[in-house]
């Protein structure tokens, strides 16, 4: 089989409550109210800066970069608290392990709270390279990021599997396939979709 790249949030995990609870930390040292979670999810997907843009948006005040200082401070040491793998992620990674697929992570996310999340999940032996939004200067949808994970995976042909459109319009950007996992937190329009690990299995396999 191909190599398979996999997004990080809404995808191999859900870590929207951990997220939502650094957001709101935030928000209430400045004397806001807190936002749902529902409501911080659907702004998760293009990096740290812009979900903190969006949430002090929500509660009508303009961007300031110390908002985004005290998110990543609060963020890297609670990454972790109620984040968990998605139902069936273990058993589809071993699958793919025990077929000697090779795998890496493409993430948004800061390099180190990605790696402590693969870490504190158990996940972290499964992937030969993870690559967060800071390992870059440049983040999903540009492909040179995802350009980079395959770099770093010594290969020029994967599938990128993740929840966001912009996991989707960067393996389009380098003209690689995708699959869309319903699942998560972003909606796309894709030709491949899994709405469950057993159905993603099965859409790699025909990918070959």
């Amino acid at each position: 089989m191909r190599p398979v790249i996999f997004d990080l949030d809404g995808t191999l995990v859900d870590s929207a409550p951990d997220i939502a609870a650094s957001v709101n930390r935030v928000l209430a040292a400045n004397g806001l109210a807190p936002l749902p979670q529902a409501e911080v999810m659907a702004m998760i997907g293009d990096g740290a800066k812009p979900l903190l843009e969006r949430a002090f948006a929500a509660r009508g005040l303009a961007y300031d970069p110390a908002y985004l200082a005290a998110f990543i401070e609060d963020y890297q040491a609670n990454p972790v608290t109620r984040t968990a793998v998605y139902p069936g992620m273990v058993a589809l990674l071993g699958e793919l392990a025990r077929r000697n697929v090779l795998m890496a992570v493409c993430t948004n996310k800061p390099h180190a709270p990605a790696v402590r999340i693969l870490e504190a999940l158990g996940l972290s032996g499964f992937f030969a390279a993870v690559l967060g939004g800071d390992s870059v200067p440049y983040k999903k949808p540009d492909p040179r990021h995802l350009a980079a994970t395959l770099a770093a995976l010594e290969v020029t042909d994967a599938i990128m599997v993740g929840d966001h459109h912009n996991d989707l319009a960067a393996a389009e950007g380098l003209g690689l396939p995708a699959v869309h996992v319903r699942w998560g937190y972003g909606e796309a329009n894709a030709p491949h979709s899994a709405a469950d690990t057993a159905e993603l299995l099965q859409i790699l396999e025909r990918m070959g």
